[in-house]
């Protein structure tokens, strides 16, 4: 089989790239060994974890909001197995979509599992050669397992062993505390599980705004998400009944499930990368430029395998970077206004800089504005005040560098804060701007404001009594 573009995978990145080819007059092959197109974040990633954190939102506002709104709906209840049919019915949408699509573009999704037989030829297994003049690799990501005694248990799962259980844990222990290991943690809290969770590091979300770290540890604890932060875990053993996990001196804790959630690592093994010339690391994953090329020049990289983010939306927009200067057209990766979206409760979002790292680049020359949603009116009438959201901008041109935000429906309102870093908006752009009323994206104007000592929904900050002479 002869083609203009092969991708090799078809996750976002893999058939982003394959439409994107397409559209630009490519006859394109996709090539993907699962039985269902859409990779990790659709089969079993972002997709079902994020229709479980659905359910778990409704449970909360049953129990939490309906009856101060007026709504009378009883004590609510978890029905799991419904819940389970919920989130296989969406998988099964946005998969089935995703072949649509690929048919729809002329895209030939050629089903198996493919390596480099050489650098113009992919070789399906069970299948016929495809033959190509450029290609893309999409190859993903798989979970880590770090060398613990005892974590080859079978209680001991990865974030897909734990979307595919039938019943809820009593006790969950989440060996983690980054970004996939928070978010179960939240959901199965609200699920009804005792959750524990052990992180090496000294704080949740290690890579994420301080603030923003801060604010989820506390609200975990007030949810009752008990933490063991700046613990390693050194073994795990059967109990019979269970597990026990072993962790920093001597401490233990009991539990019927596992989630092992230290992160991911590149798909690059088999692929026969080697043979042709691709430089790659098994840590790192495959080396490519901004414009997603290797070092073989026909050849390009995209998504989790090549290493820049481990985020659907990145992989998406490198995949149609990677097709277009497949076909002569430039385009690079832009990663200013990459948005960091976290699902738990309360969500998480930020883009940009966080406030260290602003603070690390820039110096002295770097101001902040905290908006708390208890003084946002849509916030309250949703009985969600729980965060705020923060301006970072730097004040010699007021350049906005980074907003970060905890609260309610943040992981949607954060594209706002792209939009304004990728035109390098200001933060009097934003503070001057005019936001619609009474709604929740109101908050990132007076962030802004709050930011510029202007703030209109705030009391002024007290100043300090003068010393007596």
């Amino acid at each position: 089989m002869n083609c203009d573009v092969a991708v090799l995978g078809g996750g976002p990145g893999g058939y982003t790239a394959a439409i994107r080819a397409a559209q630009l007059g490519a006859k394109t092959v996709c090539v993907e060994k699962e039985a269902e197109l859409g990779g990790t974040c659709l089969r079993v990633g972002c997709i079902p974890t994020k229709a479980w954190v659905q359910t778990a939102f409704a449970l909360k506002e049953a129990g939490e909001t309906f009856a101060k709104l007026g709504v009378e709906v009883g004590e609510p209840k978890l029905d799991f197995g419904t819940a389970n049919q919920w989130k296989d019915q969406v998988v099964k949408q946005m998969t089935t979509g995703v072949a649509g699509l690929l048919k729809a573009n002329g895209v030939e999704w050629v089903k198996g599992t493919g390596r480099f037989k050489d650098a113009n030829t992919i070789s399906v297994e069970a299948g016929e050669d495809v033959t190509f003049k450029q290609a893309v690799i999409a190859t993903g990501s798989y979970p880590l397992r770090p060398p613990i005694e005892g974590l080859d248990s079978a209680r001991c799962v990865d974030s897909t062993g734990l979307l595919a259980q039938t019943e809820i844990p009593r006790r969950l222990v989440v060996l983690g505390g980054g970004i996939i290991g928070c978010e179960f943690a939240s959901i199965f809290r609200r699920f009804g599980s005792e959750v524990t969770i052990v992180e090496m590091l000294p704080k949740l979300i290690p890579q994420e705004d301080d603030d923003a770290s801060a604010e989820l540890a506390k609200h975990f604890g007030k949810r009752g998400i008990t933490l063991h932060l700046e613990k390693q875990c050194t073994k795990v053993e059967e109990t019979g009944e269970g597990l026990r996990v072993h962790f920093g001196e001597g401490e233990t804790v009991d539990c019927d499930l596992m989630l092992v959630a230290v992160g991911r690592g590149p798909l690059v093994d088999g692929l026969g990368l080697e043979d042709i010339g691709v430089e790659f690391d098994r840590s790192k994953g495959i080396a490519a430029d901004e414009r997603r090329r290797t070092t073989v020049e026909h050849i390009y990289a995209v998504g989790d395998c090549a290493g820049y983010w481990q985020l659907a939306h990145t992989a998406f927009r490198e995949g149609e970077v990677a097709a277009e200067n497949a076909l002569g057209h430039e385009a690079v990766v832009d990663n200013r206004g990459v948005p960091r979206p976290i699902y738990t409760d309360p969500e998480i979002a930020g883009v940009g800089l966080t406030e260290a790292e602003a603070r690390e680049q820039y110096g002295d020359d770097v101001a902040t504005g905290m908006f708390p949603w208890v003084a946002n009116a849509r916030a309250v009438m949703q009985n969600e005040t729980v965060g705020w959201v923060k301006s970072i901008h730097e004040t010699r041109y007021g350049e906005l560098l980074g907003i970060v935000m905890v609260g309610p429906h943040v992981t949607d309102l954060i594209e706002t804060g792209v939009v304004a870093l990728d035109a390098e908006a200001t933060v009097e752009t934003v503070a001057d701007g005019m936001a619609a009323h009474p709604t929740l994206s109101e908050a990132i104007k007076e962030a802004g404001l709050v930011a510029l000592g202007r703030a209109v929904h705030l009391p002024p900050k007290r100043k300090a009594a003068k010393a007596q002479a």
